[in-house]
């Protein structure tokens, strides 16, 4: 039997969805590659209610219901807010080869579908060989493939892949070959909103495009969903310095969020220097006799925009002013 897993709402308000993971074919010829494909499941991963939104889609899917063709999923939100992570994660979960394929402006449509290429034939002439682009050789399948970076992509390569992306559900090669989307392949999408924000190469999505896709916004965390992430990955962090991560935090891409241009700074404080490079910073600095000041200085302050910097010490002084003095984390975590 299937192996299965079991998504909950985090919100607590849907039932719990049971799914059968994929199982991949050992006589696949890229049998190897695929497997080496299949994400780890990440033991510090927090479900904010993304891949419960994913697992609801798959199960529709699944159901059978008629008429009811294939949905793609782009998820749209700032920097630093876990898009990439979801999908991946989903992927993990329901065992399935991740591809991760990034648009950015430099990618041609003969990268992606692929094209046809010269090789030795083994008698000193030469031979043309058609060789599979990245998304032709994801979709052969089984496999998620994640488009990242959808709104950086030029215009031939959004329309390359349109017949992909509708009721056609398949790419027909210039060899005159069709690959059809199989039933074992989901297509994803990631990209940054198009506003003033510095998202150099991004573009307002072509509309004829964008209607292929179900297209989900990914918010930052709040509070409490800061502090559940630093908990579960940290568990040895003080409760203090978790308290106040998540504060500076909220409080700092609110700002980033604000309509109100005399507050509004324009570098949120991503997961990545929440997660990563704080706790790091507090390691490193835990003899120091204000760690977080300290880290602040050297982990965060480097990140954000010079013109920024005025205001991230005016929320780090609101928010905490001073460090909390006791050493960052519990007995047993080595320190320096």
């Amino acid at each position: 039997m299937p192996e299965k897993v079991v998504f909950e709402d985090p919100r607590g308000e849907g039932p719990p969805i049971e799914l059968e993971k994929f199982e991949l074919d050992a006589s696949l010829p890229d049998y190897e590659l695929r497997a080496r494909k299949i994400p780890d499941p990440d033991p510090h991963y927090v479900d904010l209610g993304m891949l419960y939104r994913f697992a609801q889609l798959e199960w529709a899917r699944r159901s059978g219901a008629e008429g009811l063709a294939p949905l793609h999923v782009a998820l749209r939100g700032h920097m630093g807010t876990g898009k990439d992570h979801d999908i991946e994660q989903f992927a993990a979960a329901l065992g399935l080869p991740y591809f991760r394929i990034p648009l950015t402006g430099e990618v041609r449509d003969v990268t992606l579908i692929g094209s046809t290429q010269l090789h030795g034939d083994g008698k000193g002439g030469t031979e043309s060989r058609w060789q599979d682009g990245e998304i032709t050789r994801a979709i052969r399948g089984p496999g998620l493939v994640n488009l990242s970076e959808l709104n950086a992509a030029g215009a031939e390569t959004l329309f390359a892949l349109h017949g992909l992306l509708d009721r056609y559900a398949a790419l027909d090669l210039p060899t005159g070959e069709t690959v059809p989307l199989r039933d074992d392949v989901r297509i994803f999408g990631t990209m940054n909103p198009t506003d003033i924000r510095d998202y150099a190469g991004t573009q307002t999505l072509n509309k004829a495009f964008a209607d292929r896709w179900v297209i989900w916004e990914k918010f930052f965390p709040g509070e409490d969903q800061v502090s559940n992430m630093l908990h579960r990955r940290y568990p040895s962090l003080k409760d203090a310095y978790v308290t106040a991560i998540s504060r500076l935090t909220v409080e700092i891409n609110a700002s980033f969020e604000t309509r109100d241009a005399g507050v509004r700074v324009e570098t949120p404080l991503s997961l990545r220097t929440v997660l990563e490079r704080i706790p790091a910073g507090l390691l490193i600095h835990a003899r120091d006799s204000d760690p977080l000041r300290r880290t602040w200085e050297e982990f965060v302050l480097p990140q954000v925009d010079a013109y920024d910097r005025d205001h991230y010490e005016t929320v780090w002084n609101a928010v905490v002013r001073r460090g909390p003095s006791e050493p960052p984390y519990g007995a047993g975590t080595p320190i320096p």
